[in-house]
Protein backbone atom coordinates (compact mmCIF):
# COMPACT_ATOMS: atom_id res chain seq x y z
CA UNK A 1 0.00 0.00 0.00
CA UNK A 2 1.23 3.73 -0.90
CA UNK A 3 2.38 5.40 2.26
CA UNK A 4 0.53 9.08 2.62
CA UNK A 5 3.39 11.75 3.03
CA UNK A 6 3.99 12.86 6.53
CA UNK A 7 4.15 16.52 7.09
CA UNK A 8 3.58 18.31 10.43
CA UNK A 9 1.52 18.96 11.63
CA UNK A 10 -0.79 16.90 10.28
CA UNK A 11 -4.33 17.71 9.63
CA UNK A 12 -5.35 14.35 10.95
CA UNK A 13 -3.32 11.23 11.55
CA UNK A 14 -4.89 7.84 13.21
CA UNK A 15 -2.93 5.22 14.48
CA UNK A 16 -4.31 1.32 14.40
CA UNK A 17 -7.77 2.38 14.38
CA UNK A 18 -10.71 -0.03 14.70
CA UNK A 19 -14.01 0.01 14.18
CA UNK A 20 -16.71 -2.79 15.02
CA UNK A 21 -20.72 -2.29 15.13
CA UNK A 22 -23.13 -5.13 16.51
CA UNK A 23 -20.02 -7.05 16.88
CA UNK A 24 -18.97 -6.87 13.36
CA UNK A 25 -15.73 -5.56 12.40
CA UNK A 26 -16.41 -2.72 10.06
CA UNK A 27 -12.61 -0.69 10.31
CA UNK A 28 -9.27 -2.68 10.68
CA UNK A 29 -6.25 -1.37 11.38
CA UNK A 30 -6.25 2.14 9.58
CA UNK A 31 -2.74 3.98 9.75
CA UNK A 32 -3.52 7.22 8.01
CA UNK A 33 -1.53 10.91 7.82
CA UNK A 34 -3.13 13.95 5.87
CA UNK A 35 -0.99 16.95 5.63
CA UNK A 36 -2.69 20.32 5.94
CA UNK A 37 -4.27 21.62 2.64
CA UNK A 38 -4.65 18.22 1.14
CA UNK A 39 -7.90 17.64 -1.29
CA UNK A 40 -8.35 13.58 -0.17
CA UNK A 41 -11.07 11.45 -2.12
CA UNK A 42 -12.18 8.56 -0.09
CA UNK A 43 -13.20 5.48 -2.61
CA UNK A 44 -14.29 2.21 -2.17
CA UNK A 45 -17.05 -0.24 -2.88
CA UNK A 46 -20.45 -0.39 -0.94
CA UNK A 47 -19.80 -1.52 2.50
CA UNK A 48 -16.28 -0.85 2.29
CA UNK A 49 -16.37 1.37 5.69
CA UNK A 50 -16.18 5.00 4.11
CA UNK A 51 -19.01 6.57 5.66
CA UNK A 52 -17.60 4.92 8.98
CA UNK A 53 -14.06 6.26 8.90
CA UNK A 54 -15.31 9.59 8.84
CA UNK A 55 -17.84 9.11 11.63
CA UNK A 56 -15.21 8.68 13.23
CA UNK A 57 -13.72 11.23 12.78
CA UNK A 58 -16.23 13.05 13.88
CA UNK A 59 -17.07 11.43 16.91
CA UNK A 60 -20.53 10.09 15.92
CA UNK A 61 -19.36 6.54 16.97
CA UNK A 62 -15.97 5.62 18.65
CA UNK A 63 -13.09 3.39 17.94
CA UNK A 64 -12.18 0.12 19.74
CA UNK A 65 -8.80 0.78 19.51
CA UNK A 66 -6.12 3.21 18.45
CA UNK A 67 -5.96 6.95 18.30
CA UNK A 68 -7.47 9.98 15.85
CA UNK A 69 -5.34 13.45 15.78
CA UNK A 70 -6.68 16.26 14.37
CA UNK A 71 -3.63 19.06 13.99
CA UNK A 72 -1.64 16.84 16.77
CA UNK A 73 -4.22 16.81 19.38
CA UNK A 74 -5.87 13.62 20.46
CA UNK A 75 -9.83 13.71 19.79
CA UNK A 76 -10.40 11.28 22.65
CA UNK A 77 -9.85 13.97 25.10
CA UNK A 78 -12.05 16.63 23.24
CA UNK A 79 -15.41 17.27 23.96
CA UNK A 80 -17.68 15.82 21.01
CA UNK A 81 -19.69 19.42 20.93
CA UNK A 82 -16.64 21.24 20.90
CA UNK A 83 -14.79 18.95 18.34
CA UNK A 84 -17.72 18.67 15.60
CA UNK A 85 -17.97 22.50 15.66
CA UNK A 86 -14.58 22.59 14.29
CA UNK A 87 -15.52 19.79 11.63
CA UNK A 88 -17.39 20.43 8.46
CA UNK A 89 -19.80 18.00 7.51
CA UNK A 90 -22.20 17.93 4.66
CA UNK A 91 -23.90 14.74 3.01
CA UNK A 92 -26.03 13.80 0.17
CA UNK A 93 -29.02 15.79 -0.09
CA UNK A 94 -27.10 18.33 2.61
CA UNK A 95 -29.03 16.78 5.29
CA UNK A 96 -30.95 20.67 6.02
CA UNK A 97 -33.88 20.74 8.70
CA UNK A 98 -36.93 20.83 6.95
CA UNK A 99 -38.96 23.20 8.94
CA UNK A 100 -35.79 25.80 8.90
CA UNK A 101 -35.14 28.40 6.20
CA UNK A 102 -31.93 28.45 3.91
CA UNK A 103 -30.35 31.28 5.90
CA UNK A 104 -31.18 29.13 9.08
CA UNK A 105 -29.97 26.02 8.55
CA UNK A 106 -26.53 28.11 6.90
CA UNK A 107 -26.11 29.46 10.12
CA UNK A 108 -26.85 26.10 12.14
CA UNK A 109 -23.17 26.37 13.81
CA UNK A 110 -23.12 29.81 14.69
CA UNK A 111 -26.61 29.36 16.21
CA UNK A 112 -25.46 26.81 18.53
CA UNK A 113 -22.41 28.91 19.57
CA UNK A 114 -24.36 31.61 20.83
CA UNK A 115 -23.92 34.18 17.48
CA UNK A 116 -26.17 36.88 17.60
CA UNK A 117 -29.03 36.86 14.76
CA UNK A 118 -27.31 40.00 12.93
CA UNK A 119 -23.58 37.90 13.04
CA UNK A 120 -25.50 35.12 11.77
CA UNK A 121 -27.12 36.84 9.12
CA UNK A 122 -24.72 37.94 7.77
CA UNK A 123 -22.46 34.55 8.06
CA UNK A 124 -24.82 33.06 5.79
CA UNK A 125 -25.50 35.76 3.73
CA UNK A 126 -21.69 35.50 2.93
CA UNK A 127 -21.86 31.83 2.80
CA UNK A 128 -24.51 31.52 0.43
CA UNK A 129 -22.75 34.09 -2.48
CA UNK A 130 -19.75 31.42 -1.35
CA UNK A 131 -21.20 28.56 -3.08
CA UNK A 132 -23.08 30.83 -5.78
CA UNK A 133 -26.47 30.61 -4.01
CA UNK A 134 -29.10 33.71 -5.25
CA UNK A 135 -29.47 35.56 -2.15
CA UNK A 136 -33.52 35.54 -2.74
CA UNK A 137 -33.45 31.62 -1.46
CA UNK A 138 -32.26 32.85 2.18
CA UNK A 139 -36.16 32.94 3.39
CA UNK A 140 -36.77 29.55 1.38
CA UNK A 141 -37.82 26.09 2.71
CA UNK A 142 -35.54 22.88 2.20
CA UNK A 143 -38.80 21.58 0.06
CA UNK A 144 -38.86 24.75 -2.27
CA UNK A 145 -35.22 24.06 -3.52
CA UNK A 146 -33.59 22.15 -6.29
CA UNK A 147 -31.13 19.32 -5.43
CA UNK A 148 -28.70 21.06 -6.64
CA UNK A 149 -29.24 24.00 -4.59
CA UNK A 150 -29.66 22.11 -1.77
CA UNK A 151 -26.38 20.30 -1.68
CA UNK A 152 -25.17 24.25 -2.07
CA UNK A 153 -26.37 25.23 1.44
CA UNK A 154 -25.51 21.83 2.97
CA UNK A 155 -21.67 22.96 1.63
CA UNK A 156 -22.42 26.71 3.00
CA UNK A 157 -23.73 25.07 6.53
CA UNK A 158 -20.14 23.02 6.37
CA UNK A 159 -18.33 25.84 6.00
CA UNK A 160 -19.97 28.26 8.62
CA UNK A 161 -17.21 28.37 11.11
CA UNK A 162 -14.39 28.17 9.11
CA UNK A 163 -12.96 24.34 9.86
CA UNK A 164 -10.51 22.97 10.47
CA UNK A 165 -11.53 19.37 8.52
CA UNK A 166 -14.34 19.19 5.88
CA UNK A 167 -15.87 15.93 5.55
CA UNK A 168 -18.16 15.08 2.74
CA UNK A 169 -20.12 12.21 2.33
CA UNK A 170 -21.19 11.73 -1.32
CA UNK A 171 -22.51 15.33 -1.43
CA UNK A 172 -23.17 15.51 -4.61
CA UNK A 173 -23.95 11.98 -5.15
CA UNK A 174 -27.57 12.42 -6.29
CA UNK A 175 -27.55 15.09 -8.44
CA UNK A 176 -27.88 15.16 -12.40
CA UNK A 177 -23.94 15.27 -13.97
CA UNK A 178 -23.68 18.53 -15.41
CA UNK A 179 -24.93 19.83 -11.80
CA UNK A 180 -23.16 17.55 -10.06
CA UNK A 181 -19.70 18.66 -12.20
CA UNK A 182 -20.81 22.13 -11.45
CA UNK A 183 -20.69 22.07 -7.67
CA UNK A 184 -17.35 19.53 -7.68
CA UNK A 185 -16.04 22.15 -10.13
CA UNK A 186 -17.28 25.01 -7.19
CA UNK A 187 -15.87 22.39 -4.10
CA UNK A 188 -12.42 22.44 -5.76
CA UNK A 189 -11.96 26.20 -5.68
CA UNK A 190 -12.98 26.72 -2.58
CA UNK A 191 -10.87 24.33 -1.16
CA UNK A 192 -7.64 25.89 -2.56
CA UNK A 193 -9.07 29.85 -2.15
CA UNK A 194 -9.76 28.38 1.85
CA UNK A 195 -6.85 26.44 2.63
CA UNK A 196 -9.19 23.61 3.44
CA UNK A 197 -8.22 20.08 4.34
CA UNK A 198 -11.19 18.05 2.80
CA UNK A 199 -12.00 14.32 2.92
CA UNK A 200 -15.12 13.52 0.02
CA UNK A 201 -16.26 9.98 0.23
CA UNK A 202 -17.67 9.38 -3.83
CA UNK A 203 -18.41 7.12 -5.90
CA UNK A 204 -17.65 9.48 -8.82
CA UNK A 205 -13.88 7.38 -9.47
CA UNK A 206 -13.06 9.59 -12.69
CA UNK A 207 -13.60 12.77 -10.43
CA UNK A 208 -11.41 11.48 -8.24
CA UNK A 209 -8.76 11.05 -10.17
CA UNK A 210 -8.98 13.83 -11.92
CA UNK A 211 -9.61 16.59 -8.91
CA UNK A 212 -8.05 14.88 -5.59
CA UNK A 213 -4.61 15.53 -4.16
CA UNK A 214 -4.79 12.16 -2.88
CA UNK A 215 -7.19 8.77 -3.04
CA UNK A 216 -7.70 6.34 -0.62
CA UNK A 217 -8.99 3.03 -1.37
CA UNK A 218 -11.01 1.09 1.50
CA UNK A 219 -11.30 -2.63 1.07
CA UNK A 220 -13.31 -4.96 3.30
CA UNK A 221 -12.51 -1.68 6.62
CA UNK A 222 -8.82 -1.95 5.07
CA UNK A 223 -6.92 1.15 3.06
CA UNK A 224 -5.68 -0.86 0.50
CA UNK A 225 -3.99 1.53 -1.77
CA UNK A 226 -3.20 5.54 -0.96
CA UNK A 227 -1.13 8.10 -2.60
CA UNK A 228 -1.56 10.32 -5.21
CA UNK A 229 -4.23 9.23 -8.17
CA UNK A 230 -1.41 8.23 -11.00
CA UNK A 231 0.20 5.74 -8.20
CA UNK A 232 -3.02 4.59 -7.21
CA UNK A 233 -4.38 4.00 -10.40
CA UNK A 234 -1.37 1.99 -11.16
CA UNK A 235 -1.68 -0.35 -8.02
CA UNK A 236 -2.36 -3.69 -8.67
CA UNK A 237 -4.67 -4.82 -5.83
CA UNK A 238 -7.05 -6.36 -7.10
CA UNK A 239 -10.01 -4.00 -5.15
CA UNK A 240 -8.16 -0.70 -7.05
CA UNK A 241 -8.06 -2.33 -10.31
CA UNK A 242 -11.68 -3.27 -10.04
CA UNK A 243 -12.41 -0.26 -9.12
CA UNK A 244 -10.69 2.48 -11.27
CA UNK A 245 -10.02 0.55 -14.63
CA UNK A 246 -13.03 1.65 -16.51
CA UNK A 247 -12.80 5.44 -14.74
CA UNK A 248 -8.84 6.09 -15.56
CA UNK A 249 -9.73 5.20 -19.18
CA UNK A 250 -12.17 7.64 -19.20
CA UNK A 251 -10.44 10.40 -17.20
CA UNK A 252 -7.58 9.75 -19.75
CA UNK A 253 -9.92 10.31 -22.32
CA UNK A 254 -11.45 13.90 -21.03
CA UNK A 255 -7.83 14.98 -20.66
CA UNK A 256 -6.69 13.78 -24.05
CA UNK A 257 -4.29 11.05 -24.92
CA UNK A 258 -1.25 10.20 -23.13
CA UNK A 259 -2.28 13.36 -20.26
CA UNK A 260 -0.72 12.55 -16.70
CA UNK A 261 -2.62 12.12 -14.00
CA UNK A 262 -1.53 13.90 -10.48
Amino acid sequence: MGQLPDKEPSALAMSGVTLALGGRPVLRGIDLVIPPGTLVALVGSSGAGKTSLLRLINRMVQPGEGTIRIAGEDIAGVDAETLRRGIGYAVQGGGLFPHWTVADNIAAVPWLMGWDKPRRQARAAALMELVELPLHLADRFPRELSGGQASRVGLARALAVSPRLLLLDEPFGALDPETRTALADRLVALHRAQGLTTILVTHDLVDALLRADLMLVLDAGTIVAAGPPAQVAADPHPAVQALVAGPLAQAQALHGLGAELK
